[in-house]
Formats: structure tokens, sequence, C-alpha cells
């Protein structure tokens, strides 16, 4: 089976709007095959709300989202003001179920790929250790050439198997803004790295057409795997 990870740079780096786009277009193109879709960690209310509001999903509310904690800060810390310890060993048997059962997995990260996912390990080295190929979502905003810099290094360091970047428009941007904030040729001469394309700003987010066009504008051959992405 296969599956993919949708990391970013950072919170509010646009992974929710790029993961709900890749739904969107296969449940609307590829719907004879099944999809499962795993916000592995979550802390406060968000994602895993998200995805049940706008989708139908067949799949458990375990399945969408094994490891929540109440307090919206990082995991490790969520989970230690309730006396817990994040549980991956709950996680991967969640994530490896769903995946034996389905023909593509979307895994939505937390945070950004430096994020901790524990008190021992980033989501970086979870995509290692869990060998998950790993698409990155930089927001288009001043600073975002550095920040791709940056995590692509660290998917470098850890040994991450990145198929690409996603530049998101979190918020409206203009042509020549994108042009300025996050010259492609530039970001990948820099990091080594495709531009798989530009999700643009959606005014409306739960609009499931709106979410699948701006999916078909990305390069789904490299993100999907082969031969539903055509």
């Amino acid at each position: 089976m296969a599956s993919l990870l949708i990391a970013g740079t950072n919170t509010e780096s646009g992974k929710t709007i790029l993961t709900a786009a890749l739904i969107a277009y296969w449940q609307q193109y590829c719907w004879a095959y099944r999809l499962g879709v795993c916000k592995l960690v979550q802390s406060g209310i968000g994602d895993r709300e998200f995805y049940r509001r706008v989708f139908e999903l067949k799949q458990t509310d375990e399945q969408l989202n094994p490891l929540w904690y109440k307090a919206p800060i990082a995991p490790p810390l969520a989970a230690a003001l309730e006396g817990k310890r994040v549980d991956l060993a709950k996680a991967w048997q969640v994530f490896s179920q769903l995946e034996s059962e389905r023909d593509w997995v979307l895994v939505e990260g937390a945070g950004g790929l430096g994020s901790p996912v524990t008190v021992e390990l980033t989501l970086a080295e979870l995509a290692y250790q869990w060998r998950l190929p790993t698409v990155l979502a930089v927001p288009v905003k001043l600073g975002a050439i550095a920040d791709a810099v940056a995590n692509v290094a660290l998917a470098e360091k850890t040994k991450v198997k990145l198929k690409g970047i996603v530049l998101t428009c979190t918020k409206p941007v203009t042509q020549t803004q994108i042009e300025n904030w996050a010259p492609i040729d530039m970001i990948e001469s820099l990091t080594r790295t495709p531009v798989l394309g530009v999700l643009p700003h959606l005014k409306q987010i739960k609009d499931v057409e709106a979410l699948s066009d701006a999916a078909a504008q990305l390069d789904l051959e490299s993100l999907m795997p082969q031969p539903f992405w055509a």
C-alpha cells in the first residue's frame, strides 16, 4: 500500500488545506479506490473536526486521529499536562492497519518537520523511521525561501524521502508577491528539490469542488501513487 506525509515548515503552513485538496481530488476522480486519512497526533480542536465536517470518510475516529490531547501546544507537552506520554506504538498500530486496508493513506503531521512528536523525536525523524514519503508545504510569505531551505536541510539530515515542495497561499497574495517572496527557480536551486505547484488561496475552504480544482493545479503524478493520479 502507499502513503504520503503532508508536513510543513511550521504551524499555519497550509498542511490541512493541502491535505483537504488531495482528499477532494481523490474522492472526485479516484472514488473507486480506497483512501485513508490520518492525523497522527492532534493537540486541541482543529484538523480532525474539519475533515469530519467537510468529507465523508469511511473510517473510525481512532483511525482519523489515533492520539489527541486537550491543550493546543506541542504534543509531548500537551500529553504531560494529562499525565500521559505520546503513545507512538498505538499510533503505529492504527496507521499500519489503515494502510493495509487502503490504496493510499494521507498522513498530516503536526507543526513543522522540526516539531516534537515526543520528547525524543521530531516529525522528520518519525517520517524516516516510518518510511513515509513526504511533501513539504511552504507558505508564500516573506521568509519562504529560508523556510524552505532550512526544512529541506533537516529532511536531508534525517534522510526523509522528500517528494517535493508545494507552495501554499495561506493568505491572499498577488502573482507578483508569489514571484518575489517564493521564486520557484531559486527555491529549487537552493534546495535541489522540485516545487510541485502553488496551492492558491481559497476563500471557502469547505468548498470541495474548489479544493479539488486547487489540487488539479499541482504535479499530482509526483504526489499520488500510480495509476491513480491520472
